[in-house]
C-alpha cells in the first residue's frame, strides 16, 4: 500500500498542459483547439512547443467542438479545453450529438471546474458537469486527484480511442502522487487499506479523504481510502468490494451530491451490494465568490464532513438501519 506525503501545492491544469506537451511529442496526429482562454487552462503549453498544431477558436466554445469532430474523422487526435461550465454545458447539444452519438475521437479538457475556481463566482463554477457528462454514451470521464495524475489521465485518455473528458481545477491544490503512483483508466486505486469504513473520492478530495482517514485512525477507525478517478468506466469490482468488506461507504467529491461520483457509486452498491453509504459534495445550491480554500470549507469540502460522515455511516451499519442517525462529533458542519 503507497505511502502518501505533500510534495507541495500545484494546480491541476498544469498537469493537463504537461501531458498535452507528452503526447504531442508521441504523436504527430495531436492537436489541440483553444478557446481564447489558453492561458487559464494551460493549453499554452502545447501552443508553444507545437505552434503549427495549435488552433484558436475563439469564444466559440460549440464551433471548437464540432472543429474537434472533423478533425478526428480526418484522422486526427483532437484536444479542445475550456472552462468546465462551456465545455459541458454550453456544448451539451454538441458533445451528444457530434462527438458522442457518432462515437468520434475527440478530447475534451473541462478545467476550472468545482468550487475551488474562487472569485470568478457561480456563473463559472462548473459542479454539475459529472453528472452531464457521465450521461452520455461512448463517453470517457476522468476526474484526477492532483497534478501528477492530471498529467497521466490526460496522456491515457490521448492514447485510447473515442470520446473522453478529463476534469481538472484553477486552484493550487495538495500534490501527493509520483510517476511511481499506480494509474490505469477505469482501475480505482486504494491509497489506504482498513475495513470499518470505505471513503471514496475523487479530484482534490482524494487528500481530503486521506486527511480524515488519518484523524480517524487516532480514534482507531481503520478508513479504507479508495482514488475513484475514472468515474465513467466505473470500476465495479474495486468499490463493491470495498463495500463488502467494510460495511460502510462515504463518497467525497467536488461536485453536487446529484448526479455525481457518488450517485453513480450508490447506484453500483444498490445493484450489488447495498450498505450505509454518505454522500459529501456541494448540497444542491449554487457556488460562491471568494478565495478557494474559504469556499471549500464555506460547502463542505474538507476532511472534518467525511470525517463525520464515516461516523454516521459506520453508526448506520452497527445500528442495521438504512435510515440517518446522528452522532453528537465535534467535526459535524452539515
Amino acid at each position: 500500500m503507497p505511502e502518501f506525503q505533500l510534495l507541495g501545492h500545484r494546480p491541476t491544469r498544469q498537469g493537463f498542459g504537461e501531458g498535452l506537451v507528452v503526447l504531442g511529442e508521441r504523436y504527430d496526429n495531436v492537436v489541440v483547439l483553444g478557446g481564447d482562454i489558453t492561458e487559464s487552462v494551460m493549453t499554452s503549453f502545447f501552443r508553444d512547443r507545437f505552434p503549427d498544431r495549435f488552433f484558436s477558436i475563439g469564444v466559440a466554445e460549440q464551433n471548437a467542438t464540432t472543429i474537434a469532430v472533423g478533425l478526428a474523422l480526418s484522422g486526427k487526435i483532437p484536444f479542445f479545453a475550456s472552462y468546465g461550465t462551456f465545455c459541458a454545458f454550453r456544448n451539451a447539444d454538441q458533445l451528444r450529438i457530434s462527438v458522442c452519438y457518432n462515437n468520434v475521437n475527440v478530447k475534451i479538457g473541462g478545467g476550472h471546474a468545482g468550487i475551488s475556481v474562487g472569485p470568478d463566482g457561480a456563473t463559472h463554477q462548473a459542479l454539475e458537469d459529472i453528472a452531464i457528462i457521465r450521461s452520455l454514451p461512448n463517453m470517457t470521464l476522468v476526474v484526477p486527484c492532483d497534478y501528477m495524475e492530471t498529467k497521466k489521465a490526460t496522456i491515457a485518455i490521448g492514447e485510447i480511442w473515442g470520446p473522453a473528458y478529463v476534469r481538472f481545477g484553477r486552484a493550487n491544490v495538495p500534490w501527493f502522487t509520483t510517476e511511481e503512483t499506480p494509474f490505469r483508466l477505469g482501475r480505482a486505486e486504494v491509497f489506504r487499506d482498513g475495513s470499518d469504513v470505505a471513503i471514496i473520492a475523487c479530484g482534490a478530495m482524494v487528500w481530503q479523504a486521506l486527511l480524515a482517514a488519518d484523524m480517524l485512525a487516532k480514534r482507531g477507525i481503520r478508513a479504507r481510502v479508495i482514488n475513484n478517478h475514472t468515474i465513467k468506466p466505473m470500476d465495479i469490482e474495486t468499490i463493491v468490494t470495498a463495500a463488502r468488506e467494510c460495511g460502510a461507504v462515504v463518497t467525497a467529491e467536488e461536485h453536487q451530491i446529484h448526479g455525481g461520483m457518488g450517485s453513480a457509486v450508490a447506484e453500483v452498491l444498490a445493484k450489488n451490494c447495498p450498505v450505509p453509504i454518505e454522500l459529501v459534495g456541494v448540497r444542491d445550491t449554487f457556488g460562491g465568490s471568494g478565495d478557494p480554500e474559504e469556499l471549500m470549507e464555506k460547502f463542505g469540502l474538507t476532511w472534518k464532513e467525511i470525517y463525520t460522515a464515516a461516523l454516521i455511516a459506520m453508526e448506520r451499519r452497527d445500528k442495521g438501519s438504512a435510515g440517518v442517525r446522528r452522532v453528537t462529533d465535534p467535526y459535524r458542519t452539515h
